[in-house]
């Protein structure tokens, strides 16, 4: 007959040593979480370029983040509940009743030390080694647990239904962008990204919620040939504007009939004259619509990633944007929108392009109204609303629901706005400073 003591110390020593294994087995589960849910996608993807299978695994199951995560949880409750259960029938047998409260703390610190903190400590910080390494067992145990996991989600999804919750599978596709500008943003903070980075990069990442209304040259800004002025007059303008293209109208500016380019000009009348030897005189004859290019244009709700698209598609670099009614609102660039990417482009010809903000020594912002929002929150790192109007201008008129007089100040969004002049209904220069 074998020593009562002997069989409760051998029993206790394999109970002792199926809690450690389960122990691991839970540890196991929690890093896997953590390591496959704060994994990179994007390191992963670059990883799995390279040829790691392990990170290909690993963006196979984190396509189904709930799948994963119940398969994961499932785990690592039933080893965790297993475990304590053990540990309660072994202390109980070892210390009598006061077994269960001991069990409780011993388990509680070993679980939480052991079998959460440390293993989703070396997770987070070394996530993508981590989620290529469990890919392969996490992903038997996503398969073992897939039906258990299919008939729980339909409960989960059943009962957040109820709190009219709805579950989208793709939604973390949708949350990428909003991702990335986080990181830029919280990177700029920590002074790891540039702010000329910052911007570039959530400029090219905006392009396709913003329509070239919002970018546009009004058309009271637009400089334009008519076609019926003299050859000489058209000549002159050309020289003397800064812009190599110039829309042409008849009878009124509505009525665009082309688009002229300072060098198609100078090469047609150059052989109008008929050379370096040729007579200005016979300029009278001249007809700009035979030189000019067909007008091209474009809907204001358009958005700048469509109209860049279009730009490159038909090599060509301007656009007269039109409303729902056909009527002439402004022109659009390949310029304009580079520059929401790259910042203000400037050349020999655009002498105040760096200046378009000017700080006084008094603090006072000095700013032309026609400026966009954008471009001022871009400049002095504010935060206006560009909701309801797209200019600082437009701003003011839409807050103070009037068209403000010269000297006429305002306080609205934490700032200070003083109109300093004006062109008929037109705000056209502002003074701007934080309220303390």
């Amino acid at each position: 007959m074998d020593d009562p003591t002997s069989t409760l110390d051998a029993a206790f020593w394999i109970t002792s040593a199926v809690i450690l294994g389960l122990l691991i087995m839970s540890g196991f589960f929690s890093g896997s979480e953590t390591a496959l849910t704060a994994a990179s996608r994007g390191k992963l993807r670059a990883q799995a370029d390279k040829g790691s299978r392990g990170a290909e695994r690993a963006l196979e199951i984190t396509e189904d983040n709930e799948r994963l995560i119940g398969s994961v949880l499932l785990g690592n409750n039933l080893v965790n509940i297993l475990a304590t259960s053990l540990a309660t029938a072994l202390f109980t047998r070892a210390f009598g009743e006061s077994g269960v409260a001991l069990a409780t703390l011993v388990m509680t610190v070993l679980v939480l030390v052991f079998a959460e903190v440390l293993p989703k400590t070396y997770a987070i910080t070394n996530s993508e080694k981590a989620a290529s390494l469990v890919s392969r067992p996490i992903s038997l145990v996503v398969l073992v647990f897939s039906p258990i996991v299919a008939a729980v989600r339909l409960l989960v999804r059943g009962v957040l239904r109820i709190f009219g919750v709805r579950i989208d599978p793709d939604s973390h596709i949708m949350a990428v962008r909003e991702e990335i500008a986080g990181a830029l943003q919280l990177g700029h903070s920590e002074g790891v990204v540039e702010k000329e980075d910052r911007d570039r990069i959530l400029g090219a990442l905006d392009l396709g919620d913003r329509t070239v209304e919002e970018i546009m040259l009004h058309r009271s800004g637009i400089e334009m040939i008519d076609a019926d002025d003299d050859p000489q007059a058209i000549l002159e303008q050309c020289l003397k504007s800064n812009h190599t293209r110039l829309p042409v109208y008849r009878g009124e500016q509505e009525n665009i009939i082309g688009v002229i380019h300072a060098k198609d000009l100078l090469r047609a009348m150059y052989q109008v004259i008929g050379g370096p030897d040729g007579e200005a005189a016979a300029l009278k004859n001249f007809d700009i619509r035979e030189v000019a290019m067909p007008p091209y244009f474009v809907p204001e709700t358009t958005t700048l990633d469509d109209q860049m698209r279009q730009f490159l598609r038909m090599r060509t670099h301007f656009a007269l944007v039109v409303d729902e009614y056909g009527s002439l609102q402004g022109l659009i660039t390949l310029e304009d929108i580079l520059e929401e990417i790259v910042g203000e482009i400037t050349d020999e010809f655009d002498p105040d392009g760096d200046d378009v903000v000017q700080r006084g020594d008094d603090g006072h912002y000095y700013i032309d109204g026609a400026m966009t929002i954008r471009d001022l929150n871009r400049a002095t790192e504010w935060n206006l609303p560009d909701d309801e109007a797209n200019t600082v201008a437009g701003l003011v008129i839409h807050e103070a629901q009037m068209i403000p007089t010269v000297g006429q100040v305002f306080s609205f969004h934490g700032f200070r706005f003083e109109v300093t002049a004006r062109d008929g209904n037109r705000i056209t220069a502002l003074r701007i400073r934080g309220v303390d």
